[in-house]
């Protein structure tokens, strides 16, 4: 007993630490800062990479045509070698619902060394650039947007000074796979990355949601991008990391009216964006692999397994330190549940989630080793995740 007894005592102290000096990863009052709308609005352009995108664009794309923007704003449709008509479709829901300018363009299959995503955002800034924006939206074409997103995002940057404000839009929460893993999708973001550091001029830390990202057009100049993260699978880290990097201020936060309209009703759906990427994170490193595996199995999976080994073997020291570490890592998903408006009695099974993504991370390590690398509508990236470009 003495061996789980010191396991447990570990995630305990592992959940103290998470809860006290990880940046209150766990609260989720991180919204867009204090702001004032300018006397001046900047223009901005609009950048939606889609491929193969038609079943969601009625949902998403009005919503940006419809933006109430006091200053001159047009979007740009880059379609990414789509097979559904996504192209077709957005120049018909233009002309249907009007508002703000479309452009709809496609730049071809992307280069040796890109990704798709990013060959096609390069298009589209490409395009922008002729506008000479002061902003560039970067938004995907699955995510809807409320009719003040942009005023608000473009007041936030103005005031507080920042090249990058990105927004982590609120997910689909509706079949029975969704309530388990979405919430906690996002809470293990935040945990990786705290919210409230990302602020911090000079911290390490550095992220964005690529779903809803607001960019300083001399800023995107200044750290070279897209270019330098051509080949990067988690595209919106490793733009924040760039950002970040070349002297921006960058903020990223929980968005309230930015909303993703895309379904993942079945687990097989869910695991396939996770497993896509999430050996990409770890940056294809067998040794990080271990840790992370490790990692998940002593602080989300050994608090309950200490709870019942303590309980039936009577040893009061396991059953309370793990019983405990458990109850640190339930009363920490709260928020996040209460955020996606999800029932608090889903809060202790987190353990299982957690499981779902140890599980889900060492497929993704095995598809890479397969040679299927990240995987995403009909593309297949086996080139190593690099938030950035040295050459």
């Amino acid at each position: 007993m003495s061996a789980i007894v010191w396991i447990a005592a570990g995630s305990l102290a592992a959940w103290l630490w998470l809860l006290l000096c990880q940046g209150f990863f766990w609260r989720t009052d991180i919204r867009l800062p204090a702001r004032t709308d300018p006397d001046d609005w900047p223009s901005v352009c609009v950048v939606v990479p889609a491929r193969d995108e038609a079943a969601v664009l009625p949902a998403s794309l009005p919503s940006l045509l419809a933006q109430d923007y006091p200053g001159r704003a047009e979007v740009f449709l880059v379609d990414d070698g789509s097979s559904d008509g996504t192209g077709e479709l957005a120049r018909e829901l233009a002309r249907t619902h009007g508002g703000l300018p479309l452009t709809v363009d496609s730049p071809g299959e992307p280069p040796e060394g890109w990704t798709g995503k990013l060959w096609a955002v390069r298009h589209g800034i490409g395009l922008a650039r002729a506008r000479a924006p002061e902003f560039l939206l970067l938004t995907d074409a699955d995510i809807a947007h409320a009719p003040d997103s942009l005023r608000e995002l473009v007041a936030a940057a103005r005031t507080g000074g920042f090249d990058l404000v990105s927004q982590m839009a609120r997910l689909r929460v509706e079949s029975v796979w969704e309530r388990l893993v979405v919430p906690a999708f996002v809470y293990f973001f935040a945990q990786l990355y705290p919210f409230r550091r990302i602020a911090v001029k000079g911290s390490r830390t550095a992220a964005a949601a690529g779903g809803c990202v607001l960019l300083r057009t001399d800023a995107a100049e200044r750290a070279r991008i897209p270019d330098a993260i051509r080949h990067a699978v988690i595209d919106d880290v490793a733009l924040a990391r760039a950002v970040k990097g070349s002297g921006g201020h960058i903020w990223l936060g929980l968005a309230d009216r930015v909303d993703s309209v895309r379904p993942y009703p079945r687990l097989h759906d869910l695991w396939r964006m996770v497993s896509r990427s999430a050996y990409a994170q770890l940056r294809h490193n067998p040794l990080l692999l271990a840790g992370t595996v490790a990692g998940l199995a002593v602080v989300y999976l050994v608090p309950p397994v200490a709870l019942a080994v303590g309980l039936a073997a009577g040893s009061a020291w396991a059953a309370t330190a793990g019983g405990l570490a458990w109850l640190l890592m339930t009363v920490t998903y709260v928020p996040m549940l209460r955020y996606y408006r999800q029932p608090l009695w889903l809060a202790p099974l987190l353990p299982v989630t957690a499981f779902l993504y140890l599980l889900m991370t060492v497929d993704s390590a095995v598809q890479h080793y397969r040679g299927r690398g990240a995987a995403w509508k009909g593309r297949t990236y086996t080139r190593p995740d690099t938030a950035l470009d040295e050459s």
